[in-house]
C-alpha cells in the first residue's frame, strides 16, 4: 500500500515582519504566481503549416489578502500610513506567512520579498451585530517562496 499523506489543516496564521510576528490571521488569501500567456504563431520548418505556439511572457506575483479580527494591534496600520505618506522604500519589507497547527506548531511558511501594503479596510460596523469585526489588508510583493 502507498504512504498517503492527509491534506494539512491550519488553525490559525501569522504574519511576520522582518522576523517579528505581527499579528494572527483567520483567513489568507492569493498566495501564489502567474506567468501571461503569448500566442506567438510560427511555420513548421516540418510542414510549412502555420501553427499557434503558447510561450511565457511576464511573471506576476498575485497579492496576498489577509482578514483578521479587530484588536488593538496598529502595526498594520502604521505599516499602511508608510505607503499613504509616499515613504514606500521604508515600507518594503520582506516578511512571512506562517501556518499553525492548533497545538502552535508551524505547519508551512511562505517568504515574501519586498513586500508593502497597498490596501487596508476596516470593519464594517453594526452595533446590532455580535459578529467580529474584521479588517482585512492586502499585501503586493516581488516574489514568494514556500520555504516548509
Amino acid at each position: 500500500m502507498a504512504d498517503r499523506e492527509d491534506p494539512i489543516v491550519a488553525f490559525k496564521f501569522g504574519l511576520e515582519l522582518e522576523g517579528k510576528l505581527s499579528g494572527y490571521f483567520t483567513q489568507v488569501g492569493g498566495i501564489g504566481s502567474e506567468t501571461e500567456v503569448i500566442q506567438q504563431k510560427v511555420v513548421s520548418p516540418d510542414t510549412g503549416e502555420t501553427i499557434v505556439q503558447q510561450i511565457p511572457g511576464r511573471l506576476t506575483w498575485t497579492p496576498v489578502t489577509l482578514k483578521r479580527g479587530v484588536t488593538s494591534a496598529m502595526d498594520i496600520w502604521k505599516w499602511r500610513q508608510m505607503v499613504v505618506e509616499g515613504k514606500i522604500a521604508d515600507a518594503r519589507t520582506n516578511c512571512s506567512i506562517i501556518a499553525y497547527a492548533q497545538d502552535n506548531t508551524e505547519i508551512a511558511r511562505w517568504n515574501f520579498v519586498n513586500a508593502w501594503p497597498s490596501k487596508v479596510v476596516g470593519p464594517e460596523m453594526d452595533s446590532g451585530s455580535t459578529n467580529y469585526m474584521i479588517e482585512d489588508v492586502t499585501i503586493v510583493h516581488e516574489g514568494v517562496e514556500r520555504v516548509s
